[in-house]
């Protein structure tokens, strides 16, 4: 909770800093458009995040997430139509209304990973019955959904997707062996989609030389990390970075983190790395600690779901990975994945409320305890109680056998 409410006050720092230029420019009113939708879908999102906390595990049925995840499906296909899907510079992915934008494919993320944990918690011996039993109920739901995803295109969330469902299959206990052949399937799968789209294989070229095709396909890795390497170790100062303005495309949603860089500098980089380092040690542990199978997988996918994202975007912006076009959780301005990834932090704190009520439960004994010590002078009540039903059971048992 703490690293997500710093990450969404520093998110909401973040995009007015980045779009208030383009705000100015357009006659926008100096950015304050993205800020307050962000500001938005925070509130809703905290809202859902304390909904789901409470009463999140109660609703996931295995019917309910069947339904999310057609109806998820379903909205993939739609938005792939013309005239339906709102068309932005080739890729058709939002659904549009004013000023309200929804991408249905970050509905699909969630509706995966809660249909994969309820797979895997309920056929445990299914992964060791051989290569296509195991993966054959997963690959049917799985396969078709990243291919619509991929479609729209968008290869940045299949790759996110697709590594958050390995990271469950590891936990799950999968062969080393079964994991190569899937590794080979994604790499075989993600080659055919570059062939397939000429840009992709432009931005792969870009990547591996992105100053060399500073002009065209490489603009936007140059950029960003002119960016950073501006902004030093400790920054130029908040607001006063100029790569926003006209230079560095998308500066509010995937490339904030080289804005990020080039006002905060590598501190600014560090301390976001932190905080998502905490979630990381909070969802693990929340993993570790769950009562049930379902609940240890449904963590540890929420948990991949947030980091695989957010690995992936710091990546593509330090010039690690190819440009893929994921925003960062909880800082970009990405109104629906900023939803998607409070219910899930939402998911893995209702995860957590059993395991905090015991502890509560156990502290409030031991509270009495210790009180009871303080003002009995016994050591133990509890144990001086049953001592002395003993010892007055045993006295009553010579007596008898005396008599």
């Amino acid at each position: 909770m703490t690293a997500t409410l710093c990450l969404i006050a520093f998110g909401a720092v973040m995009v007015y800093s980045a779009s208030s230029p383009q705000g100015v420019l357009n006659g926008g009113g100096y950015g304050t458009g993205e800020f307050f939708m962000y500001l938005l879908a925070a509130v809703i999102g905290l809202l859902a995040m304390r909904i789901c906390e409470r009463y999140g595990l109660n609703l996931l049925t295995e019917r309910f997430t069947l339904l999310l995840l057609l109806g998820s499906c379903a909205l993939l296909l739609a938005v792939l139509v013309p005239g339906i899907g709102l068309d932005v510079q080739g890729a058709r992915r939002w659904f549009a209304a004013g000023p309200i934008e929804f991408q249905p494919s970050e509905l699909t993320k969630l509706a995966l990973v809660l249909y994969v944990a309820r797979y895997l918690a309920d056929n445990p011996r299914r992964l060791q019955r051989g290569f296509k039993p195991a993966m054959a109920p997963i690959a049917v739901v799985v396969g078709p959904a990243c291919l619509l995803i991929a479609v729209e295109p968008d290869l940045g969330t299949t790759l996110v997707v697709f590594c958050t469902i390995v990271a469950m299959l590891i936990v799950a206990g999968m062969p080393a062996s079964y994991l190569t052949r899937i590794g080979l399937v994604g790499v075989l799968c993600v080659g055919a989609l570059v062939l397939v789209h000429p840009y992709e294989m432009a931005r792969l070229t870009s990547f591996l030389h992105p100053f060399s095709q500073e002009s065209n396909s490489g603009w936007q890795s140059a950029q960003g990390q002119l960016a950073i390497g501006s902004g030093g170790f400790s920054g130029v100062g908040l607001g006063q970075g100029v790569e926003k303005a006209l230079w560095l495309p998308e500066a509010q949603t995937d490339f904030i983190l080289a804005v990020i860089g080039e006002e905060l500098g590598m501190l600014g980089i560090l301390a976001v790395a932190c905080l998502y380092g905490m979630i990381a040690y909070a969802g693990m542990r929340t993993a570790r600690r769950a009562a049930t199978r379902y609940t240890k997988l449904l963590a540890s996918g929420l948990t991949s779901l947030i980091l695989c994202q957010g690995i992936l975007n710091i990546f593509v912006v330090l010039g690690i990975a190819p440009l893929t076009g994921v925003p960062l959780p909880f800082i970009s301005y990405a109104p629906t994945n900023l939803l998607v990834m409070l219910v899930s932090v939402g998911l893995l704190m209702g995860i957590t409320r059993p395991a905090a009520r015991e502890l509560r439960l156990v502290d409030k004994r031991e509270e009495r305890r210790a009180t009871a010590v303080a003002r009995d002078g016994t050591a133990d009540p509890d144990r001086d109680r049953r001592h002395g039903g003993t010892r007055r059971a045993g006295a009553g048992g010579r007596g008898r056998a005396s008599g």
